[in-house]
């Protein structure tokens, strides 16, 4: 890999500097395009995603039976949407910003089986590899009824082949659990900010969890070499996954039929923006290329990450993409937010998604902590630090007159406006480990 001239990068890239002192910052990208001339870039159609809900629809019976928890969605995975309005109104005092419009939560931190958004992607490419392999060996027909893989005849069938992830956390958690009650041999490589009580869990499923000192890209690393050893392991990359991508890219569709049945407009009048906490990028990716399949122009889609992991805003910032880490320019990747904790963001995410994505911002660990006891005390609703990074989104948005004139986003567009902050993580966190995350929030 060219190393990196990290003087030379400050001076084409002034905004780099800023990244380095750790300062909280929002950069609104200038080349994004309309829906229609960045689509192409992605590689991956509508009917990509349509083939992923139908597989996804195929299971529901088997999930029903494996998983009581979903039998109230008949087998679906999906969270809901919630309004915030005492949080609204605590952000615009907090930041002494006005904010028009309303403030949605979307409740990814509560999905069932793993409690964070990682369940869309992580349990999808699961599904798809099994089916795959049951299809193969002629036992399973995509005309059945996919309850009968809960039965001893297919975990006895899936014993046989392994599967290997790396991961900071949640999606280690959903591969996980997933792959265990199919009955594959599961091994999960954790970085050193995985939390202990996702390990404990893990491994209270029977999934075998390998941990490392080093930051995430190692223990991807380390478990892609384990399996290019074992011709019946499979590697879940979350890196360059078009799998995973197409799990999460589902999330667009289902939300467009649940803004539907809210009576929720989203159009050109009635702009929609969503906020997303990104990690390597595959689950913000693959949600805002859903999103913008079922909304185009319409909806606004902004990653936000912790201000010591910037990787998405410095690779597609500067074009290097994969080629630049956070680390080479002198950042620690050290976060509270686990599961942003990632050094090297996804090349296939930022290459596809750079025409589509409108900003990046960052946020400190101290704020997200902050704004976890915020939401907790107006709301009641609990979740992990990283799920507060898209909080502070709608903020960025109101205060960037320059962008807002740029996107004709008048005050009467934004007085229509819906903000979505996309809450990726919390639903399974113990009270203990909650109520460690509310002790550090100051409220002042």
């Amino acid at each position: 890999m060219t190393q990196i001239n990290v003087d030379k990068l400050i001076a084409d890239y002034p905004l780099v500097q800023d990244l380095i002192d750790l300062k909280p910052i929002a950069w609104f990208n200038p080349n994004v395009t309309t829906t229609q001339a960045g689509l192409p870039y992605v590689g991956l159609t509508i009917e990509d995603v349509q083939d992923a809900e139908a597989r996804l629809n195929r299971f529901a019976p088997y999930l029903m039976k494996a998983f009581p928890e979903t039998q109230a969605t008949q087998g679906i995975i999906e969270s809901e949407v919630v309004t915030i309005p005492q949080m609204q109104a605590a952000l615009a005092a907090r930041y002494q910003t006005p904010i028009t419009g309303k403030i949605l939560l979307k409740k990814d931190s509560h999905l069932p089986i793993s409690g964070s958004i990682k369940a869309r992607g992580g349990i999808y490419e699961v599904l798809t590899h099994a089916e795959k392999l049951a299809l193969a060996a002629g036992i399973l027909s995509t005309d059945d009824n996919y309850e009968i893989l809960f039965s001893e005849q297919f975990r006895q069938f899936f014993s046989q082949y392994r599967i290997a992830v790396g991961s900071t956390g949640n999606l280690g958690m959903s591969i996980g659990i997933m792959s265990a009650k199919l009955g594959f041999s599961v091994s999960v490589h954790m970085s050193a900010d995985a939390r202990q009580w996702k390990k404990d869990k893990l491994r209270s499923h029977g999934v075998n969890v390998v941990e490392y000192e080093q930051d995430y890209s190692i223990a991807v690393e380390q478990g892609r070499k384990e399996a290019e050893k074992d011709p019946n392991c499979f590697f879940i990359d979350d890196e360059n996954s078009t799998t995973l991508f197409l799990g999460y890219a589902v999330a667009g569709l289902r939300l467009k039929k649940q803004f539907a049945d809210q009576g929720v407009t989203v159009d050109n009048d009635h702009p929609l923006f969503v906020y997303l906490p990104c990690g390597v990028g595959g689950g913000p990716g693959g949600v805002a290329f859903g999103l913008k399949l079922a909304f185009g122009d319409a909806v606004h889609c902004l990653f936000a990450e912790p201000t010591h992991s910037p990787c998405m805003l410095l690779g597609v910032h500067t074009g290097l993409h994969d080629g630049v880490s956070v680390q080479e320019i002198g950042i620690d990747n050290i976060t509270a937010a686990d599961g942003l904790a990632v050094g090297r963001a996804s090349g296939f995410v930022g290459r596809a998604m750079e025409r589509l994505i409108d900003g990046y911002y960052t946020i400190e660990d101290s704020e997200m902590y902050n704004l976890l006891g915020l939401l907790n005390q107006t709301e009641s609703i609990k979740l992990e630090p990283s799920a507060l990074a898209g909080m502070t989104g709608c903020v960025h948005v109101t205060q960037n007159t320059d962008y807002l004139q740029s996107k004709a986003l008048t005050p009467t567009k934004l007085a229509n406006a819906t903000h979505l902050v996309w809450a990726t993580g919390g639903g399974m966190v113990p009270a203990d480990e909650m109520q460690k995350y509310l002790s550090q929030a100051n409220l002042n």
